[in-house]
C-alpha cells in the first residue's frame, strides 16, 4: 500500500481568517512536504466559484511543484472534464509529463457542483455524456500515434495531434467514481478508479464490496482492473478532547464546505446525482460522534494502523491518498500529522 497527499482546498468557512491565497500557498508547502517524507503522490483538487475549494488551475499549482520537486507524483483530484476542451487537457497534462519527467497520474471526473458549470456555459444535466465522450477524445490524443478526427455530438474536430507528445505511454488516467455507470464506464476503458472512502462505503456499503464490483465488472468485460486509489480524511488524536476536537472539525468540513456545494433542490436534480443527494442529506443530519472508520482515519497511530489493514488493506486497494488540511486545520499541525503518519503508520504497510 502506498500514500499521497491529497486536499480538495476547503476554504469557505463561516469567520474564516484564511484567504484563498494564503491557503493554495499552505497547499504548495504541504506538497513540498510531502516529498520530503517520501510519499508517493500529490492530489490536488480542481473547484471553480464554488463554496467549497479555492483552487481554480491545479495545472498550474502542480507545475510549480513538479519544478521544486524530482520524485513525487502529480496528480488532479480532479480535473473536471467537461468544464474543458478534451483537446486544451490533452496538450496541458502532456506538458506537465514532459516538464516533469513522467510524473503525472491524471484523473477526471464530472465534479457535483451546477453552479461550477453554468459560468462555463456547461450543461450540467448532461453532463454525463459530455464527460463519456470527452474521456474517450483524451485516451486516443495521447494513445494514437499521428493525427485524429472525431466527430461526435460534443466535439468534432479533424486532423488533430497533441505536442508534445507525453514521456509516460501512456499517461495513466483514473477515473473518480461513485455509482455503477462510472464504475463501467472505467472498466470500459481500461481505467483505473479513485473513489472517496466515505461515500464509497455509502454507496455500495464498504471499500471491499466497492472493489468486488469494480473487479467484477472489469471480469465481465474480460478487462484487467486497474489501479485502485481512495481518499481518506485523518485526523491524529490521542486524547478524548482530541478526539471529540477532530470529530468536530470534520463535521464543520461537511456542514460549511461538501453540503452546500450542492444546491438546489432535489427534485431536479440529474438522475444521476439522486445518489449525492442522500449522501448531503446524511451530512447535514450527522453527529460528531457518527464518525467511523469507513470514511475517517481519526485516532492514535494504532489505531489508524488498524483501520487501514482492515477497510484498504483486505479490499486490495493500491493506494490512500490523505486528506490532512480539512476544517481549518492549522497549517503547522497539518505538516506535523504528515511526518507522524510517515514515520509511524507508512513503515506498517512497507512492500
Amino acid at each position: 500500500m502506498q500514500f499521497g497527499y491529497f486536499t480538495l482546498s476547503d476554504n469557505n468557512y463561516r469567520d474564516n481568517p484564511r484567504g484563498p491565497n494564503a491557503c493554495v500557498l499552505d497547499i504548495v508547502d504541504e506538497a513540498l512536504h510531502a516529498e520530503a517524507l517520501g510519499m508517493r503522490s500529490a492530489w490536488i483538487g480542481e473547484h471553480h466559484l464554488s463554496t467549497l475549494g479555492v483552487n481554480s488551475s491545479t495545472e498550474l499549482v502542480l507545475t510549480h511543484i513538479a519544478a521544486r520537486t524530482k520524485n513525487i507524483r502529480l496528480s488532479p483530484a480532479v480535473t473536471v472534464l467537461p468544464l474543458h476542451h478534451p483537446i486544451r487537457v490533452a496538450e496541458q497534462w502532456a506538458t506537465l509529463d514532459l516538464l516533469s519527467g513522467g510524473r503525472v497520474d491524471f484523473a477526471c471526473g464530472r465534479g457535483y457542483d451546477r453552479r461550477e458549470y453554468e459560468p462555463f456555459h456547461v450543461s450540467f444535466d448532461n453532463n454525463a455524456e459530455i464527460f463519456a465522450e470527452g474521456l474517450g477524445v483524451l485516451q486516443r490524443l495521447w494513445t494514437t500515434d499521428g493525427a485524429i478526427t472525431h466527430k461526435g455530438k460534443h466535439y468534432d474536430f479533424e486532423d488533430v495531434w497533441v505536442t508534445p507528445v507525453p514521456v509516460q505511454k501512456p499517461i495513466p488516467i483514473h477515473v473518480a467514481a461513485f455509482s455503477r455507470p462510472t464504475l463501467e464506464l472505467a472498466c470500459k476503458h481500461g481505467l483505473g478508479l479513485v473513489v472517496a472512502a466515505g461515500q464509497a462505503s455509502a454507496m455500495h456499503g464498504s471499500l471491499q464490496a466497492t472493489a468486488d464490483l469494480y473487479r467484477s465488472i472489469c471480469a465481465e468485460n474480460n478487462v484487467a482492473p486497474k489501479r485502485m486509489i481512495t481518499s481518506y480524511f485523518i485526523h491524529f488524536a490521542d486524547t478524548p478532547a482530541q478526539e471529540m476536537e477532530a470529530r468536530e472539525r470534520q463535521l464543520r468540513y461537511h456542514k460549511e464546505c461538501t453540503s452546500p456545494a450542492f444546491p438546489g433542490d432535489p427534485r431536479t436534480a440529474p438522475a444521476n446525482y439522486h445518489y449525492f443527494e442522500k449522501i448531503v442529506q446524511r451530512y447535514q443530519t450527522q453527529k460528531p460522534e457518527d464518525f467511523n472508520g469507513n470514511n475517517v482515519l481519526l485516532g492514535n497511530s494504532a489505531q489508524i494502523i488498524d483501520t487501514l489493514g482492515e477497510k484498504v488493506g483486505k479490499a486490495g486497494f493500491d493506494e490512500v491518498i490523505l486528506y490532512f488540511n480539512l476544517g481549518l486545520k492549522p497549517h503547522a499541525r497539518v505538516k506535523d500529522e504528515m511526518s507522524r503518519f510517515m514515520e509511524e503508520v507508512a513503515p506498517h504497510f512497507a512492500g
